[in-house]
């Protein structure tokens, strides 16, 4: 592989966002043509019951004559999402009920106040 090929695989300018088990890898790249194109890749660790691990990774290539559809419409996706669903992530929210339950159970021995009483009539 001759020192060009080398330079067209390093990346110009990266970024990362690491999101718990998931981490994102933004990097701008460079084509043989010296044109840039961006590459985001999700990075997902996985462990084994053993404790040893292993990463599963997934990439997007992303081409300038892209950018704008690509942009305009992750946008759109993402406002879609913010107003029907809001900010608050419901995953979150639902670990806390559930760790507030394991507390409530562990010390009075029930789960208070977690039911509530249905009648079928209403049904």
């Amino acid at each position: 592989m001759g020192e060009k090929d080398i330079m067209d695989q390093e990346e110009i300018y990266s970024k990362v966002l690491r999101a718990g088990r998931r981490t994102y890898f933004f990097d701008v790249r460079s084509t043989k043509a010296g044109d840039y194109y961006l590459t985001i890749t999700e990075s997902k660790k996985f462990t084994h019951d053993d404790g040893s691990f292993h990463y599963k990774k997934h990439k997007i290539y992303l081409y300038k004559e892209d950018f704008t559809a690509f942009k305009e419409i992750m946008e759109e996706m993402m406002d879609y999402i913010i107003d029907e669903k809001g900010q608050e992530v419901i995953s979150e929210r639902h670990q806390k009920d559930f760790k507030k339950e394991e507390r409530d159970i562990s010390e009075n021995g029930t789960a208070s106040g977690s039911f509530t009483d249905v009648s079928f009539d209403d049904i």
